[in-house]
């Protein structure tokens, strides 16, 4: 689609952001670390609040890891097209906040299968929950995708990320069986408060950044500032 769309070099510059590396390493310690430390803190306020850890996964570490490592890449078979070819688009219309709040919900709902599958991991799980999550996630991914100059390799690794931090602290509640019903772990919904509170700030920073054009995505690419860059 985006080499039919006629933007020279238009799908070359594409997949070539799937190996796009060159950003500070703040944005590999965001893109790895940003879930995680929201799960911590929402660990910290469980233990305060119910007077006892949530429960932890038991998976090694190296494990975990290792499942980073090789989750990365199969991430390109939805990173090039959210963040990639429709984040852009949606954003030269609605600007990056508007735009990356309803690719979350597209998002969201386009996993609502694996939530009604029977013997898939999210089978009965709250999917309601994960509607709710999913757009706050997409907030802070449109964020990292706009201070790397468009690099879908950081969001590839941030998709990663957020799939292994479910081994490590996990927010599923095993006693659910109706996906649409609002109950869920506290550590869950304490999960879902804290991606909110990250993605107020980061929505309150994206709205004074207007809609950027038909040629953002190689803009980004060739190193164009976009107002993010502070």
């Amino acid at each position: 689609m985006t080499a039919r769309s006629g933007e020279p070099g238009g799908g070359t510059t594409l997949l070539d952001r799937v190996f796009q590396g060159n950003v500070p390493a703040r944005w590999y310690a965001f893109a790895v670390g940003y879930l995680p430390a929201i799960k911590l803190a929402a660990a910290v306020v469980h233990r305060v609040a119910a007077g006892a850890w949530p429960p932890f996964g038991d998976t090694p570490w190296y494990v975990v890891v290792g499942a980073l490592a090789v989750s990365t890449p199969v991430q390109a078979g939805e990173e090039i097209g959210w963040r990639g070819y429709a984040l852009p688009r949606l954003a030269a219309r609605l600007g990056f906040a508007r735009a990356s709040l309803l690719l979350g919900v597209i998002w969201a709902v386009w996993h609502l299968p694996l939530f009604v599958i029977p013997g898939v991991d999210n089978y009965g799980q709250s999917f309601t929950l994960f509607l709710i999550v999913v757009p706050a996630l997409s907030v802070a991914m449109a964020w990292l995708y706009m201070q790397t100059r468009g690099s879908l390799l950081l969001v590839m690794l941030m998709h990663s990320a957020v799939n292994q931090t479910g081994f490590v602290i996990p927010s599923a509640n095993r006693t659910t069986t109706n996906p649409f019903a609002l109950s869920a772990s506290l550590v869950g919904w304490l999960t879902a408060a804290f991606l909110w509170i990250g993605a107020a700030y980061l929505l309150a920073r994206m709205r004074h950044v207007a809609p950027c054009g038909h040629r953002l995505s190689t803009a980004l690419s060739s190193g164009v500032r976009t107002g993010f860059d502070r």
